[in-house]
Formats: C-alpha cells, structure tokens, sequence
C-alpha cells in the first residue's frame, strides 16, 4: 500500500511539471513586437503617429494591456486595458494630447496618436503588448522639428577692415546650421554666433559676418533644419561704399620707419666704431682726431637727411589732405557704376484721385478726408531695359499715411484688386500703419528702420538682376531684391494708399550742378585760405583713413 501510494505521487509531481514546462513553451512563442526601424519626423505644432505591431499577425483588440511609456513603465504616455482607454498612471502632458489608432486592431496593428507635438515630445518610446503572462515590447524614437523665420540680413558697419553683416533668424528646432555663401556658392567664414534658447525651447540664432573684399557684391545668409533637410535662406548687396578705403600713405609709411630704422642701424654701427677709435687715442691722436671730423661731418649729413625726408613727408600729407577733402566719394562711385537718372511722372497712368505736378516731379492724393484704401497709382515716363540707373524720392508728410514705391514690369495689372510681389512684376518697399515692409512673393517682410527715411534712393542693375533701396538720410541699407534675369521694361513705381504724404522725384541734373557748383566755390575758398564744409559720409571716411 505505501509503495502504491509513493508510484500515486511521483506519477503526479510528474505530470505537473511537464504541464509547468508545456504552459511555459506555450506562452513564451506566443507573438513578437515591432515598431518602424527608422525614427519618426514630426513638425512641431503637428502630429505624430507611433505605430507598433505583433507578428505572426493576430487581433490585438482582446489583448489584456497595450501601453506606451518613455524612460519609466509606471509613467505611460497612452494605457488600453480591458478593450477601453486607461488614465491610471497616464502623464498629465499627454492626458489631453494623445488618442489610441484602432482601425488596424484586426491586423495586429495599434498607433498611439500624439496631437500638437512639443519639443519636450522627442525622445525614445516604448510599446508594451500584454497577453496572459506573456509581454513582449519594441523601441520607437520620435524627432520633432520645426522651421523658422526666414533669416533677416542687414549691414551693421564697418569691422576689423571691411563690412560686417549680421544674419538673424528665430523659431528653429532642433538648433540650426548657419551658414555664409559668396555669389559663387562658396562657403565664407563665419566671425561670430550666438544660439538662444527661449521658454517653448525654439531656437534662436545671430551670426555675423566681415567681408573685405569689396568684389564679393552678393552675400547669402542660409539656416538648414538637419532633421528635416530643409534651408531658408536671404542674401544682400553689399555696394562699394560702405567698404574702408585704403589708404596709400600707409606703404609709404612702413617704407620710410624701414629707412628709419636702417638709418638708426648705421648710426649705432658708426658709434661702435668711434668707442673702438677712442681706445687707440693714446697711440695715435692725430689719427683719431681726423676720424672724430669725418664722424661729425657723417651725423650732421644723416641729420639733414633725417630733416630732408620729415619735411618731405609732411608736404606729401599736407598735399593728399587738402586732395582728399576735395574729394565726393560717394558721388563719384555711383557716376563710376550708376547712372543718375531723371524720372519724370506719366500722368496718362496715373489714377484721377491723385494730384501730379505740373513739372511731373511730385504726386499727393487730391482728397485727403476720404477714407479710401484703393489702388491709387502712377508711374515713370520712360523704363530700364539695360544698364545701371539709380533715383531718389522724397518722402514729406509721412505720419499716419501708408505709401509703396519701387519699380515694376511694363504691362502689370494695376486696375484689378491685387498685391505687389516680385512673382506679379513687382519689387516695392513701402509704409503701412504697422511699420515699414519689403513685399516679397510669400507675403511681406518687416523691416528695420533706424530713422524714418526723408529721401529714399533706388538703385536698379538690369544687368546683374538686382535692384537695392537705401535710406539716403543715414546712408543705410534698406532691403535688395535679386533676380536670375529680369524680361521686358522696369518703369518707376508711386503708389499712395492714404494720408497725406507728398512723393517728390528728385532731379538729378539739378544735384549733379550743386555738386559742380559746390567744387568750384570749395577752389575759391582754398584759394583764400578757407575750408568748406564734408559731407557726413565724407567726413567719416576721411575720419577712418587720416590720422
């Protein structure tokens, strides 16, 4: 009976652990997890879709858990438990933000939806599938990146012995890449930059650049997202001017202090050898007094030289100033590359609630009290087809009125409600109740204004594709438009939305006879012992090249 009874139990212990082994083989080849090998991109503010799914494929809708979690499994981002969604242990960043995809639970698919996506979302995630005792997981990462402004160029001034432009951008995510291009595409180094970071976690970014080689004309400013693989970029002319001209005496000085020192060299080579005379007095003293004369009569030539070439330099200095004061290098460098033109107004153009002028030159609104915001317009008489021509305008009676001017493609609709925009044959800056705006083909860009322009010049090469605007009061740039080529006639542009702001075109015949008449006073003032007056742009120059 006891040996029946021990076979009774072995028998048992038996069957239970091949059960035990056989639940274990079972439970442990139930099903595998996958998610996307790749990582997954999503803009910010967007949404992103992480997906997982069970292979061999089977319905995951009766399953007894799948859960989405990051670093912690006790802090979920999305649970299903029971066929229904579970806010037990759910981060409150996600609570209201994410959904549970279902259309694919029959396939043995399930996405977790995460909706108006943070940079705080990009990281490593977690999908967990639970059926019985049995779970398996896979690992998904998410990305988030975000496009930002379109960089904002402009020139600050002169640094380290050239131009120094500044490039600004915001609202990039991850941190960008800035980079300098030249017209050629070539890479420029960067002088300095500056990466901030603000309370959303977007970043901003300010680089600058010097350029001292005036023929570099065109510099781009491009920023690049390196997940999404995408770049904005600007690019700005850069004209001659505002480049420190070199000055010619600086040569001429290196080479006189290398004389000066050879000259130094001599004279103590000279003085060693009278030390070495004074030695040999006691035995020749008539010798040694000959030697002193001849080393007397060689000082005093090196001093009359030394004097010679003092007075020499002096002249040359005092000669090149009274040059260079006389000299308007601005105006001569748009003589050199621009020429001046004088536009006169089209009245056959323009819209009968503007006023023209009787000379052709000025354009205001006939009726002020009417508030009206039309599309009242005028243009130029004659069009560039060719060649480099600039003009200036007059700007008076600014406050409160909104103005656009610029030039535009012969043939544009001006009758019909519509927008100016390099695409629709237009390239105008302008004023608004807001402030001052380029209007480029994706809508308007903000410009910055130091001081509001009183006369605003307009600088057009047909040839080059480019057309600049700068404030003549301050001599700052405004904005540039570049173009691969322009096709058919560019006429000048008026355009008065309201207020009661007069446009008047200045002659540039009647500038280029005061600059004459200006030359021939400042002679007789020289004549008589006086000194005229610089321009301020002169006077700057002149400031950094003279001593």
């Amino acid at each position: 009976m006891e040996n029946r009874y021990k076979s009774y139990l072995f028998f048992s212990v038996s069957c239970l652990v091949v059960l035990t082994q056989l639940l274990t083989w079972v439970t442990t080849k139930q099903f595998l997890v996958f998610g996307p090998s790749d990582p997954i991109v999503a803009e910010l503010g967007g949404e992103a879709i992480l997906a997982c799914s069970v292979f061999p494929a089977m319905g995951v809708e009766n399953m007894d858990e799948l859960r989405w979690f990051r670093d912690r499994f006790s802090e979920a981002v999305l649970v299903y438990r029971n066929q229904e969604d579970s806010k037990e242990g759910q981060i409150l960043a996600y609570s209201q933000r994410t959904s549970l995809v279902k259309d694919q639970f029959h396939q043995g698919k399930a996405a977790v939806r995460i909706q108006n996506v943070q940079p705080s979302d990009s990281g490593i995630y977690v999908c967990h599938f639970k059926q019985g005792l049995f779970y398996e997981e896979a690992i998904l990462e998410l990305k988030v990146a975000a496009m930002g402004s379109v960089p904002e160029v402009h020139i600050k001034g002169p640094e380290d012995g050239g131009v120094c432009v500044v490039c600004m951008t915001s609202g990039w995510y991850p941190e960008p890449q800035v980079h300098w291009r030249d017209s050629r595409g070539e890479n420029l180094p960067v002088f300095s930059e500056i990466h901030t970071k603000d309370a959303e976690g977007l970043f901003s970014t300010e680089t600058s650049l010097v350029v001292r080689d005036s023929a570099v004309g065109n510099v781009t400013c491009s920023t690049f997202n390196p997940i999404l693989g995408q770049e904005k970029s600007m690019a700005m002319f850069i004209p001659e001017p505002f480049f420190p001209q070199a000055s010619p005496w600086k040569p001429a000085f290196f080479v006189i202090m290398t004389m000066m020192g050879l000259l130094v060299l001599g004279t103590s080579y000279l003085l060693k050898r009278v030390h070495s005379a004074r030695l040999e007095v006691q035995l020749e003293w008539g010798k040694l007094q000959r030697e002193k004369d001849a080393l007397q009569k060689t000082k005093a030539d090196a001093l009359r030289t030394t004097s010679a070439l003092k007075e020499e330099l002096d002249r040359r200095k005092a000669a090149y100033s009274a040059a260079w004061r006389k000299a308007q290098l601005y105006a001569d460098w748009c003589k050199e590359h621009f020429q001046a033109w004088t536009v006169t107004l089209d009245p056959a153009s323009a819209h009968p609630i503007l006023a023209i002028s009787q000379e052709r030159m000025s354009v205001t609104r006939k009726d002020t009290t009417m508030c009206l915001d039309d599309l009242f317009s005028v243009l130029g008489s004659e069009g560039v087809s060719s060649g480099r021509y600039y003009w200036e305008v007059k700007l008076t009676n600014m406050e409160g009125s909104k103005w656009i001017l610029g030039v535009c493609r012969k043939g544009v609709d001006r009758k019909n409600f519509y927008f100016e925009s390099p695409d629709r044959g237009f390239w105008t800056v302008g004023q608004s109740s807001s402030g001052y705006w380029a209007y480029i083909d994706s809508g308007r860009a903000s410009l910055s204004i130091r001081q509001a322009p009183q006369s605003l010049g307009v600088f057009v090469d047909y040839t080059e594709g480019d057309i600049s605007f700068y404030n003549m009061s301050d001599m700052s740039h405004i904005f540039s438009f570049h173009e691969d080529s322009f096709s058919g006639t560019l006429f000048p542009y008026f355009r008065i939305k309201s207020g009661n702001v007069s446009m008047t075109i200045s002659s540039m015949a009647s500038v280029s006879e005061r600059e004459e008449g200006g030359e021939g006073e400042e002679g007789e003032q020289q004549e008589e012992g006086k000194k005229g007056e610089d321009s301020p742009f002169l006077q700057r120059a002149r400031d950094t090249l003279l001593p």
